[in-house]
């Protein structure tokens, strides 16, 4: 058997720690698949003593982890940090540039600097490795790179935070508002603190902006996702969704088009036929569209120790065997720059939920509006009449352009009788 994989690993938390357990519980398994042993040698994190349910008495502690770059004992530093900037990033540049492979489980690190990242990995004939960065267990990046290598891919989208599918859920199980579910997603560890990564799509982004560029072989381009997030969907909106066929999803899709990439984050609706439709909970699920395979549809945990850590291991079990692969799909400095598609040109069907005066002429007003510009209705469901009182107005639209949508919605929200700011969620057809 050939000489053991000494890793470095920089973050002792949830995930660090699983890490740890799996190589220790999984040892045999590893290693038979390996053709060598993967040996955690050097450890670092914030808190030495805090206990972590395993044992790091036989590891070198690191109170810089920078530090670990410069073990000749090393081979790969795992870095567990987080965070785009700050000593996540000056570990993993310094280990790269010390010719060590990186492990990370860093979305926002990937989604902000996987370009240079992958352009130094490679001039020094090592490897990143992030497939714990996109959806936690799921096995997405290897499946792009690898598997789907011989497909142009059309499209990938997918539910890529299972905090917000977890909250979705159960606001329609429940019929409970946003912060209450919200409180309770906090309460269960499913949702930090502060919330606003998870609940305001920026999570997703990071994670979408990684698979279009594995998808599409481009630079990785976090600025050209256009984010939009789930606080505005109401438990309302849930009940008309079920009525009309469809489930809300907050959704991450990518496709390319014409020379440029359309990147967008925001809650959809998506026929409950629709596979996607089905995955509830923390669960979250990928769709790859290329043009020999068709559709593959990937499910699994998003996150947690388990899957996380499952997914660490998968590509510190590559570099064990000797694969390299392209970081993104193709040679980092053959990545194409992709120019960022408006969501503005953007074509599609819409649901729009208005707050209305019941009184005549208001279904008038409303039409006048979406006719003059160019945006027809296809349904309008109307309940609970109150002569005098606000009254939830529903309308779904025919496929209109974006930019039309807005300057409706503007100038709808001028109407007298509209009392609240109308609520619009795209509607995708899977």
């Amino acid at each position: 058997m050939n000489k053991p994989l000494k890793i470095a690993i920089a973050g002792l938390g949830t995930v660090g720690a699983g890490v740890i357990k799996v190589l220790s519980d999984n040892k045999d398994i590893i290693s038979a698949r390996c053709g060598r042993t993967i040996e955690v040698c050097a450890v670092s994190a914030r808190d030495r003593h805090r206990d972590r349910g395993v044992s790091l008495d036989s590891f070198t502690w690191y109170d810089n982890p920078v530090d670990m770059a410069l073990d000749d004992d090393v081979d790969v530093v795992v870095e567990l940090i987080g965070g785009s900037d700050g000593i996540a990033k000056a570990l993993c540049e310094k280990a790269l540039e010390h010719g060590k492979h990186v492990v990370t489980a860093n979305k926002a690190l990937i989604a902000h600097h996987g370009t240079e990242l992958a352009k130094t990995a490679e001039a020094k004939g090592v490897s990143i490795m992030y497939e714990a960065a996109v959806a936690g267990g799921i096995p997405i990046i290897k499946a792009l790179r690898e598997g789907l290598a011989g497909n142009g891919v059309d499209r990938v989208y997918g539910i890529l935070n299972g905090t917000c599918n977890y909250m979705l859920t159960n606001m329609r199980e429940t019929g409970r508002d946003f912060d209450v579910i919200l409180s309770e997603a906090q309460d269960l560890g499913y949702a930090e603190s502060d919330p606003t990564f998870d609940v305001d799509g920026i999570d997703a982004a990071h994670k979408l902006a990684i698979l279009t560029s594995v998808a599409f072989g481009c630079e990785v381009d976090f600025d050209g996702v256009q984010t939009e997030g789930i606080r505005h969907v109401s438990p309302v909106d849930i009940e008309f969704a079920e009525e009309l066929g469809y489930r809300i999803k907050l959704l991450g899709i990518a496709s390319r088009q014409n020379g440029s990439v359309e990147q967008r984050v925001h809650p959809c609706m998506v026929s409950k036929k629709a596979p996607i439709s089905q995955v509830e909970d923390v669960f979250n699920a990928v769709v790859v569209e290329g043009n020999f395979v068709d559709q593959v549809v990937l499910q699994g945990r998003g996150a947690g120790e388990g899957p996380t850590a499952s997914a660490v291991v998968g590509d510190l079990v590559d570099v064990a065997r000797g694969v390299k692969v392209p970081t993104f799909s193709v040679a980092a400095d053959k990545l194409e720059k992709l120019k960022s598609a408006p969501l503005t040109g953007h074509n599609g069907s819409y649901y729009v939920r208005l707050m209305v005066v019941d009184e005549p002429g208001v279904f008038a007003d409303v039409a006048g509006v979406l006719k003059a510009n160019n945006v027809s209705m296809e349904t309008i469901v109307q309940r609970n009449r109150a002569p005098g009182e606000p009254v939830p107005l529903v309308l779904t639209l025919h496929e209109t352009s974006e930019q039309s949508m807005l300057n409706a919605l503007n100038g709808i929200a001028a109407l007298d009788s509209v009392v609240e700011t109308p609520r619009m969620i795209r509607i995708e057809d899977f």
